[in-house]
């Protein structure tokens, strides 16, 4: 399973994310937000989040902000 981590630079939440997947050996990709418009176009107009990180499982398993409790469901 890969997941994909929409981020923003200097974002502390974006970090406490990363770290807690990388802890629990998920592996993720991450898509700066603030460099791809396509990808805020995404996260905000078709997810309807407004705050980063948006993290995307698939398409029905997905959420925003720092979620330690849904990152150690998915391990």
């Amino acid at each position: 399973m890969v997941v994909t981590v929409y981020s923003k630079p200097a974002c502390v939440q974006c970090v406490a994310t990363k770290k807690a997947l990388e802890r629990k050996g998920i592996r993720y990709t991450e898509v700066d937000v603030t460099t791809n418009d396509a990808a805020l176009e995404y996260v905000t107009e078709e997810l309807g989040y407004s705050a980063a990180p948006v993290v995307v499982v698939d398409d029905h398993h997905h959420w925003s902000q720092f979620r330690p409790d849904l990152i150690d469901n998915l391990a």
